[in-house]
């Protein structure tokens, strides 16, 4: 069972240029300062921008119903954490305690976890491993043309970045590029 934690922080929201019409969610580890994307679909961008800008819409959106729903069954949201990246897709649960004491473990949408932990107050929390690729996927991807998800790159493009990699004896960030391209056409080949 994993027990070491790095706690995250909103650090951004901005239009995703390699997926048009979603976002990217910018996290933060509140230690290193490394930061890593996060792409979200357009609503649930709108909810993390108002939690985060702090307005009061008119009516409550899904993620306020979500939380009062919750609070009125005696329901306590503790944590948010994301337990988990693959080929550039992040998964998170909700760290719930039930009125009897019961912790309860609830799988979700990285986008809604954090949208709703936001609405808590509650921290976020993932992985120094989780931290680790995703921040170097931040940084081994970044500059690079298309920005965002690792999904929106070809294996020819990733080849193209492990090579540069191989030229500059960056072998530990090689393993990792390695690793992604294999895991991609593992998947292609299920297909």
């Amino acid at each position: 069972m994993k027990t070491e934690r790095i706690e995250l922080a909103v650090a951004g929201l901005s239009a995703s240029e390699s997926s048009p019409g979603n976002y990217a969610l910018i996290l933060e580890d509140t230690q290193s300062r490394r930061r890593f994307p996060v792409i979200i679909g357009a609503a649930e961008a709108q909810s993390i921008a108002v939690c985060v800008e702090q307005m009061r819409p008119p009516r409550p959106l899904a993620h306020d119903l979500y939380v009062q729903s919750m609070e009125a069954l005696g329901v306590k949201i503790e944590e948010m954490i994301i337990r988990s990246v693959a080929d550039g897709i992040f998964y998170a649960a909700l760290i719930l305690r039930a009125a009897d004491g019961r912790r309860i473990e609830a799988d979700a949408r990285t986008s809604d976890a954090i949208a709703i932990a936001l609405r808590c107050g509650a921290p976020m929390y993932t992985y120094p491993e989780v931290a680790e690729e995703a921040g170097f996927l931040a940084e081994v991807f970044s500059g690079r043309q298309k920005k965002g998800s690792v999904s929106a790159y070809t294996v020819a493009e990733m080849e193209e970045i492990l090579q540069k990699l191989l030229d500059k004896e960056d072998y530990e960030s090689a393993a990792r590029v390695r690793a992604m391209i294999g895991r991609r056409q593992a998947g292609d080949a299920e297909r």
